[in-house]
């Protein structure tokens, strides 16, 4: 069975929606499927501040903490266009944390594993 990407990144269209980004214009959303089914979701919020602006990544994975934890297993961001993007570095991090490296993420250059998009990561197995 294949996955549906297009339902997930309808999800991130419909939370870029909601961004909050007054100061760099750039609206982003993002959606995530969690090991139990779940969707999570996430848009950016800036600050006039602009070092402490939310990414939507960072709304995201606190959606699937609140809501029960868990590890997401797909995951795709879109820009204000509805364009798939990239996830900075600081959130592929993030993302490793709660995805690890089998999380696949829809990128500008197809369905790829967190493991290909941020080799080598360090995460919480190389804590114990």
């Amino acid at each position: 069975m294949t996955f549906d990407w297009e339902s997930l990144k309808a999800a991130a269209e419909e939370a870029v929606t909601h961004a909050y980004a007054p100061y760099s214009h750039f609206s982003v959303g993002a959606a995530a499927t969690v090991d139990d089914g779940r969707v999570v979701t996430g848009c950016n919020v800036e600050n006039a501040a602009y070092g402490v602006a939310l990414c939507a990544e960072c709304g995201l994975v606190s959606q699937l903490h609140i809501t029960g934890g868990g590890r997401l297993t797909h995951f795709v961001c879109v820009n204000g266009d509805r364009e798939v993007i990239m996830p900075c570095g600081r959130c592929r991090q993030l993302l490793y944390e709660n995805g690890g490296p089998d999380l696949q993420l829809w990128t500008v250059s197809g369905i790829k594993t967190m493991d290909e998009v941020l080799p080598d990561a360090f995460g919480p197995d190389d804590l114990d």
